[in-house]
């Protein structure tokens, strides 16, 4: 499975990464998973602002820039979210960068980690609704990784704090057991896939 952990936010001294770099630390240790973080500082785009709905425009130009976020989306199988909760919603940054999406997660599992008050439950609620209307498969399971306090629990490198550590359940096996059923999806809805080729 080839695995797109997405950093969703932008803003100066953000904390997102280190939870990424957690779930790709997790990753690496797993069979069969090749991981890659995707970090949208790396791909910007203008607000997205076509005529149409991209699903729905057979003669759709895309901005120039915002085509090497889509290529770069096709590329994997499977996807993990990785999300600040803004507002009690995920950063706009994230939306108007799924906003450009159309077929690219079709039909492939993406689960959410996120972090907030409340854990960043809201943005992860927010987000499977987006994920859903690209026709992406949002997971359920990743709801033990929405962390609030999350700065304190995983330092730069992504590895779990001293403070992490003294939380009744451990998150690096939540995490670990989370990666192994996406990438169960990920085997079944590839196998449907190439099914319908």
């Amino acid at each position: 499975m080839k695995l797109g952990i997405i950093v969703g936010t932008t803003r100066q001294n953000r904390q997102t990464v280190k939870q990424a770099k957690w779930v790709l630390n997790a990753a690496a240790k797993l069979d069969g998973i090749d991981a890659e973080l995707v970090d949208l500082k790396d791909y910007p785009m203008p607000f997205f602002d076509e005529p149409i709905s991209p699903r729905y425009n057979p003669d759709r130009k895309i901005d120039p820039a915002a085509v090497p976020w889509l290529k770069k989306l096709e590329e994997f199988d499977a996807y993990v979210f990785v999300t600040a909760e803004y507002n009690h919603a995920i950063p706009g940054v994230l939306k108007n960068a799924l906003d450009y999406v159309t077929w690219e997660i079709q039909r492939k599992p993406a689960a959410v980690v996120s972090h907030g008050s409340a854990g960043g439950a809201r943005a992860s609620i927010n987000l499977k609704i987006v994920l859903s209307e690209s026709k992406a498969v949002p997971l359920p399971t990743f709801s033990p990784l929405a962390m609030t306090g999350m700065s304190e629990l995983i330092d730069d490198d992504g590895n779990l704090t001293d403070a992490a550590k003294t939380k009744p359940y451990d998150l690096n096996d939540i995490l670990a057991d989370a990666l192994a059923e996406l990438k169960w999806y990920s085997d079944a809805l590839a196998a449907a896939r190439n099914k319908d080729q």
